[in-house]
């Protein structure tokens, strides 16, 4: 066995990983809305996070003082993903089952394709075109408008939160395939979770303020996950796996993230998947598939 079949199995198990703690996470941080409040909930996991990213990169010697070509990416990651993505699902939580949440939430591929040739520029190829269709219909059918309580504003909003979160997280990705990075992400991982558990805080502050939390066993549990493996090992797994295997591989296996999630959803909260849903996620999964993948010959 070379070392490079090696690095390439320990970056498919850190994927696979990855993908159950990603999937699950999506339940925890559902129970966890039992016991913190949403915007809240959000804080008390990327605070520690962003204390034991700046420790592992002191003990390391791997901190960085940001150079001003930093800034627009500290700010986009921190801003659109850890803050807009996290504030706004947190909140959608409330009002939508943990399984519909993580497929629509998971459509954020889909905004990034059209994003990307508005703003990059990148071809939109039939291949594309029919994805991003595909994707489309599912998303129709997952939200099947006819049958919505188009009068229930709880479920509105918490349908519209989840898809501006996916749209911030694309816009944020199309940003990131834009930047000419300077310094390393993990060196400027720190400093985006403090740019987000700063905001994050005062928005928790302004919105809900001070925070009432029914503390206890299944509470400090629920926070600790959400921040060791839904945090600080996707960031260090996501940014260790792209060293292992190619970029088309990672986005392919993270399509196995809602599945898993809507497996756990069913299985530890009881809820429901119809025929809809799961015809919705196959189609939405496809699309992304079809839309995303490498072309062989291209880069």
């Amino acid at each position: 066995m070379n070392k490079d079949n090696l690095s390439r199995r320990t970056a498919l198990l850190l994927l696979a990983a990855l993908v159950v703690g990603w999937g699950f996470n999506w339940i925890v941080n559902k129970m966890t809305l039992q016991y913190v409040p949403p915007i809240w909930a959000v804080v008390f996991r990327t605070a520690p996070a962003c204390l034991i990213y700046w420790g592992a990169c002191i003990v390391t010697g791997r901190t960085a003082i940001p150079v001003k070509a930093d800034l627009p990416v500290i700010f986009s990651v921190g801003w659109l993903h850890m803050v807009g993505f996290s504030v706004m699902v947190s909140v959608g939580l409330q009002y939508l089952p943990a399984g519909r949440s993580i497929v629509l939430a998971y459509t954020t591929p889909l905004w990034v394709l059209p994003a990307a040739r508005i703003f990059l520029h990148e071809p939109f190829t039939l291949r594309r075109t029919a994805g991003l269709g595909i994707g489309m219909a599912g998303l129709v059918l997952i939200l099947r408008p006819s049958e919505m309580d188009w009068t229930s504003p709880d479920i509105l909003l918490g349908h519209a939160l989840v898809l501006l979160a996916a749209f911030s997280w694309a816009i944020s990705i199309v940003y990131g395939r834009a930047h000419r990075w300077v310094t390393p992400l993990f060196e400027l991982l720190p400093w985006q979770l403090l740019l987000a558990c700063i905001t994050q805080t005062a928005i928790a502050v302004a919105l809900e303020g001070a925070p009432k939390v029914d503390w206890g066993i299944e509470a400090f549990l629920c926070l600790a996950y959400g921040c060791l493996i839904g945090t600080c090992m996707a960031y260090w797994v996501m940014n260790t796996v792209n060293r292992g295997v190619p970029a088309s591989v990672t986005s392919m296996g993270l399509l196995a993230v809602p599945v898993f999630g809507l497996l756990c959803s069913a299985i530890f909260l009881g809820e429901h998947i119809d025929f809809s849903l799961m015809a919705a996620t196959v189609l939405i999964i496809g699309g992304i598939a079809l839309g995303t993948a490498q072309v062989p010959g291209r880069r």
